[in-house]
């Protein structure tokens, strides 16, 4: 599923981008990428912390306190977190080179179930995901409801998801270095606008989900050409018919044409997926606080000392 996103003085180029038709100025969504905060709270925690099981579980209660910090912050009302249930996806089929689990440590992954299910306990919803990645539910989730609130802000430091920015209706936020990514900013960082990032990821690569991009094309090429030419398609076979300055553009022409085909599986690789099946409505989404007869039996299970962590509004 693909959208279109028409911006004045720009041609309409398919993308993750679409037409927005209303705005409502009172609710902003937050959606967070699950898997990157529960390796954020493991790795960000110096001491561990065992549980019930005998494991450490620190990236269990790091999530749960960096979650209730979260909700602290002003205007946060509606929030659910989306996880990589499963670190394989549909993409494994596609690209053998994909990314996987292989080189996790055991006791991360082993509080995949545990970190959803404490989420859950505190009052959050929770996506899981199995065919689908935590980034295809997270872009999503913002396309389906941009135009229902002021702002989606997807909290996230992930560059694949600045694909879903659209102007500031959707932004995202890397908490850690407390820096928020409108259209303006991508291009900034980037050089690109956000549509062309599947594009951009193609030819640069993405060490981190395994896509290996194109030989020469480093960051500064290929922003240049994505800038005048913001899909593969649109780049012109020979380097003499380009319309931008690029160093070695005979060689990185002719590398492209002789790689097309990968480049354009790159792209469908790194370009996120709008059609997560989700239930739940934005009402469903609104925090109303920890319900504490499943915060208290989810910690006791877990071994967590419940009084120990601050919980700013109790659901009853």
């Amino acid at each position: 599923m693909r959208a279109e996103f028409a911006k004045p003085g720009r041609e309409v180029i398919p993308g993750i981008g679409l037409v927005l038709r209303r705005r409502i100025w009172f609710v902003l969504l937050h959606v967070l990428d699950g898997t990157y905060e529960l390796f954020r709270a493991h790795y960000g925690r110096k001491e561990s912390v065992i549980g019930a099981n005998g494991a450490d579980i620190r990236a269990t209660l790091g999530i749960i306190v960096s979650t209730l910090a979260l909700l602290r912050e002003p205007r946060v009302t509606h929030l659910a977190a989306s996880f990589d249930t499963v670190i394989e996806s549909f993409r494994n089929d596609m690209f053998a080179g994909y990314k996987t689990g292989v080189g996790i440590e055991e006791e991360v992954l082993a509080q995949f179930p545990l970190a959803e299910e404490a989420l859950e306990s505190i009052g959050v919803v929770v996506w899981r995901n199995i065919e689908f990645e935590a980034d295809d539910a997270l872009a999503t989730a913002a396309i389906r409801w941009v135009e229902d609130v002021e702002q989606v802000v997807i909290v996230t430091p992930d560059k694949d998801l600045t694909q879903a920015v659209v102007g500031n209706r959707i932004v995202t936020y890397a908490r850690r270095e407390q820096k928020m990514y409108d259209e303006d900013a991508v291009v900034e960082k980037f050089g690109v606008h956000p549509e062309s990032i599947p594009d951009y990821l193609a030819l640069v690569g993405d060490t981190a989900d395994g896509v290996p991009g194109l030989p020469g094309w480093g960051a500064k090429s290929t922003s240049a050409v994505l800038a005048r030419y913001p899909r593969l398609e649109m780049i012109p076979a020979s380097s003499d018919d380009w319309e931008v300055t690029v160093r070695s553009a005979t060689k990185l022409a002719a590398t492209l044409q002789a790689n097309l085909e990968k480049a354009f599986l790159y792209r469908e690789l790194t370009t996120l997926r709008l059609d997560v099946p989700i239930e739940e409505s934005l009402d469903d989404l609104e925090w109303k606080g920890v319900p504490s007869e499943a915060f208290y039996g989810f910690c006791r299970r877990a071994g967590l000392d419940a009084d120990s962590i601050n919980v700013p509004l109790w659901a009853d």
